[in-house]
């Protein structure tokens, strides 16, 4: 989910009088719970799946978090830090699609280290459930990148 998609959600959720609300989309399902109030003078922050925290003060006095859901089925992990992409070159076909067959030992993405493109094979047989990045995105180590079913 667009990041800028995420703050909209989280700032309509802060501002008014709803408490939780989940939405489930193609790239997955976020969960966005209000907590108590805390103190008028505190910020707001915003956790979100990657253990990544965006202070934003505010009048706002309360505290939202989103809360990662775990994606069923087999999740193809990154296994090395770089630039995730899904074709093998800009304009090109992607590699795999929402709803594609794919065969253990296929090529699924690409993952940019250094400049050198690593290609990343499918390590189960299956079809694709979610795709969990965006074309271009930086990836960690461990950070899940498909959901095979």
């Amino acid at each position: 989910m667009d990041l800028r998609k995420l703050k909209t959600l989280i700032d309509l959720v802060s501002e008014s009088n709803v408490s939780e609300l989940e939405i489930t989309e193609a790239e997955g399902k976020v969960r966005i719970v209000k907590s108590a109030p805390v103190g008028a003078a505190a910020p707001v922050t915003y956790a979100m799946a990657a253990a990544q925290v965006v202070p934003v003060p505010g009048p706002a006095a309360a505290a939202v978090a989103v809360v990662p859901v775990q994606p069923s089925g087999h999740v193809v992990k990154s296994p090395m830090v770089g630039t995730f992409y899904r074709a093998s070159s800009p304009g090109a076909k992607s590699f795999v699609e929402i709803g594609d067959s794919i065969k253990e030992g296929e090529t699924i993405c690409i993952v940019e280290a250094m400049k050198i493109l690593n290609e990343i094979e499918a390590d189960k047989s299956g079809a694709v459930t979610q795709i969990l990045v965006e074309n271009g995105q930086a990836v960690e180590y461990g950070q899940p990148l498909y959901v095979i079913e």
